[in-house]
């Protein structure tokens, strides 16, 4: 495509409600809903996520306030933090256990006591207690304001070594151990404290983006919420380079020509993307996981719901090689090893989708037939330990890979994509549990080694994945099942023992569709545009650009999909990735 037109700031519109705007309207509206409180003494908290900066709400935020109190000041000393959170850190360089702990843990009873006791003498007048746990320390406070953040903010925060870690000073500790912290302990607990607030919050405040920030009533973030079930929707893409990346995002997403590179576009995690809400007089910007806690069961489906819990376990992301290089060679554990190893109730069963790819693309799937499993593993550690060459292709089965492939990847399944692609990665959601057992030689773009992850890999790997079962199994598995006029579907995948089914759609003209109960996650794989309606126009038209991924919540039951704007008459294609709910009963996942 020569022209991008990759929407990279989609929003949900919601026409009934107004944003304010900057602190000091947003100071007003707060002292406006102060004065409506009949009250000698009234508490406003101003709890807030990891990553917000309290310093900026309490310089800004101008009331007519008697007394301040920063929450934070009443949490642990932080080596008695660093003890509680170990055993979830750990000392791995990449993989820590999910940890259990809520937010009051982190803080002193003594502390609190003392703080509490402080507000309670204060007989009139109004009181200001902010940041992270703030209604912890004024469960009864008077007006509740949300402050969130979305997670790719935040770890754009830790690059400029702006934030730390919950309730510790290590704003100059390396990314890669800050953003492990914040994944294994520091958003586990926020997430616990903020799912129990959503149904008080009074205001959401957005400070998203620095000295620019927005809020709304929770009133008008409740309807929001509810308006999104209604209807399809996508969320905030973000892209970020790696020591393999390409440059084809850069052209089809129109991204910043002049980066080195782009490896990944995460265009469907929402536990890291964020959502915006276009209300009247502004935009707000919060974590689309937020959709997931305020309606997982309409969202998700009972089953789905039932199984997962307000986790959302379908993820699609890009993988760009093009005139890049190879992506490490990698394993991902089994299903019972990451639930005894790292506390995570299911593995990344995945695939590659191959969303374009130059003559010489290539895939590492599966072992070569009659290979020596110790030979492997002490080349493999020759490697990485010397530095000398891994010899993979003595070792690992390379498949020709062309535009519209798609390779299953089960986990134990030794895989990486080659150079010259673009991989649309379907997979579930586990985070980060990839095992890297050779990268290459090479280093991370911060000039050092990435770690290697070989231990556990061994312990991993399905020596019985051979060419023959690669060939038989995981690659182009496509059945066509239904067709009608302009269009056909085939079943692509994944592989049977994965709880993901996806679904490909070839059309000229319109397509039915069913969530039947379970949310779809939806890919434009090839078109200019297509256009997303309800056959009783429940919900808005929705209009989708190439290789952009949109959710449709169970809840919408039936809509269409047809070739729009510059496709039609021109044939487009979807992959449609759904839980296959019968499969959930041979899993126990929580």
């Amino acid at each position: 495509m020569s022209i991008s037109n990759f929407n990279k700031y989609p929003v949900i519109e919601i026409n009934t409600h107004q944003c304010i705007n900057g602190w000091e309207k947003i100071s007003a509206e707060i002292e406006s809903a102060v004065q409506v409180i009949r009250k000698p003494k009234i508490i406003v908290a101003v709890d807030t996520y990891h990553g917000v900066y309290t310093d900026e709400i309490l310089k800004n935020l101008k009331l007519p306030v008697c007394a301040v109190f920063e929450a934070e000041t009443a949490m642990l000393r932080e080596e008695n933090i660093d003890a509680l959170v170990y055993q979830y850190v750990t000392d791995d360089p990449v993989f820590g256990y999910m940890c259990p702990l809520n937010l009051k843990d982190f803080f002193a009873e003594n502390k609190v006591s003392a703080l509490q006791r402080e507000i309670s003498e204060i007989e009139a007048g109004l009181i200001l207690v902010a940041g992270a746990g703030a209604s912890l320390m004024v469960p009864e406070a008077d007006i509740l304001i949300y402050a969130d953040m979305p997670r790719w903010e935040i770890q754009l925060r830790f690059r400029k070594n702006r934030i730390s870690n919950l309730g510790i000073h290590n704003q100059e500790e390396v990314f890669s151990n800050q953003y492990k912290r914040a994944l294994f302990v520091d958003w586990k607990v926020f997430d616990r404290h903020k799912k129990n607030l959503m149904q008080k919050w009074d205001f959401v405040l957005d400070t998203t983006i620095e000295d620019q920030p927005k809020m709304v009533s929770g009133t008008a973030m409740k309807e929001a919420f509810n308006t999104a079930m209604q209807r399809p929707f996508r969320v905030v893409p973000f892209f970020d380079p790696g020591p393999w990346g390409g440059q084809w995002l850069k052209e089809v997403c129109d991204l910043d020509r002049s980066a080195q590179n782009y490896a990944w576009g995460f265009d469907c995690v929402p536990e890291e993307n964020s959502v915006v809400f276009e209300f009247e007089g502004g935009n707000v910007e919060i974590p689309s996981v937020n959709l997931v806690y305020a309606h997982p069961e309409a969202l998700l489906g009972e089953k789905v719901y039932e199984a997962f819990g307000d986790e959302f376990p379908i993820r699609f992301d890009f993988l760009d090689t093009m005139e890049g290089g190879n992506l490490s060679l990698q394993v991902h554990p089994l299903h019972e090893y990451i639930r005894e190893n790292f506390g995570m109730g299911y593995t990344q069963n995945e695939s590659y989708y191959m969303l374009d790819a130059m003559d010489d693309a290539t895939v590492y799937l599966g072992l070569k037939t009659d290979i020596v499993p110790e030979n492997m593993l002490r080349d493999l550690e020759i490697s990485n330990e010397s530095g000398e060459d891994f010899e993979a292709e003595k070792y690992v089965e390379k498949w020709p890979a062309k535009k519209h492939d798609h390779f299953l990847i089960p986990a134990g399944t030794v895989h990486c994509s080659g150079a010259n692609s673009v991989v649309l990665e379907i997979s579930a959601t586990p985070f980060i549990f990839t095992f890297k057992l050779w990268d290459w030689g090479r280093m991370g773009l911060d000039g050092k080694p990435r770690p290697i992850s070989l231990e556990h890999g061994k312990n991993n790997i399905q020596w019985d994945r051979t060419t023959d079962w690669t060939r038989e199994n995981l690659v182009n598995r496509f059945v066509k099942i239904k067709e009608g006029e302009g269009w056909y579907e085939e079943q692509t995948g994944l592989e049977s023992g994965s709880f993901i089914e996806t679904r490909r759609h070839w059309f000229s003209e319109k397509v039915s569709h069913s969530t039947n109960g379970v949310v779809n996650v939806i890919n434009l794989i090839e078109g200019a545009e297509a256009i997303v309606e309800s056959p009783t126009e429940a919900f808005p038209a929705f209009v989708v650009h190439y290789a952009e991924t949109f959710i449709v919540p169970a809840s919408v039951g039936d809509f269409t999909i047809r070739p729009y704007g510059e496709s039609e008459g021109k044939t487009c294609a979807t992959i449609k990735a759904y839980i296959r709910t019968e499969q959930l009963l041979t899993l126990n996942l929580k």
